[in-house]
């Protein structure tokens, strides 16, 4: 297991998706589920980056577990994924704030994701008060996104909620160029 960590992480990292310390992975097993440490590196995954605990109960390793811990339990809770992947892709979080929801430009986007919601925050709010919504639309969505914080793709692997997340991110790229270059891609959801 801690090798998909690594691998997910080294690649997230590599490819700019998240900060030295930002983003989190999780896998669920029966009733826990192993998290990264609060504050880990994800490009840098180590034994000790890994914590377990219970989905519906805390144990004491539990403080040490990501920050957003009660994202992925909700997730968990309420979707078949086995998986969860929390990035802060750069072009998928500018967009954040100026579309309502992300509908790929491209054909390998709009194949896999079709359109992405985005989740709006208040001032002040954190993605764990909206864990309700986020897993409610990852019942529907392979990826959520919440304005100005990042994406939360959900999967039976890890590697295949990278993979929605990377897709995103390439989507929102092409789209941002576009509206750089005042282009309509003139797409309508699939």
């Amino acid at each position: 297991m801690l090798s998909q960590f690594q691998v997910v992480g080294q690649a997230l990292f590599t490819q700019g998706l998240v900060s030295p310390q930002g983003g989190n992975l999780s896998v669920k097993l029966g009733e826990h589920l192993v998290i990264t440490h609060r504050g880990s590196a994800l490009g840098y995954i180590e034994e000790g980056d890994l914590v377990e605990t219970g989905i519906n109960k805390n144990n004491r390793a539990t403080p040490l577990a990501s920050t957003e811990l009660e994202v992925h339990r909700c997730i968990y809770k309420n979707t078949p994924a086995l998986a969860v992947v929390h990035a802060h892709p750069p072009y998928a979080v500018a967009l954040s704030f100026t579309e309502k929801e992300i509908v790929p430009p491209d054909i390998e986007g709009r194949a896999l994701l079709s359109r992405v919601p985005i989740l709006r925050t208040g001032t002040g709010d954190k993605a764990g008060e909206l864990a309700d919504e986020i897993a409610r639309l990852l019942g529907e969505h392979r990826v959520v996104l919440v304005q100005g914080h990042g994406t939360f793709a959900a999967s039976q692997l890890l590697e295949e909620a990278y993979y929605y997340t990377v897709v995103l991110e390439q989507s929102c790229r092409l789209l941002y160029l576009l509206q750089a270059l005042q282009v309509n891609p003139g797409v309508t959801p699939v």
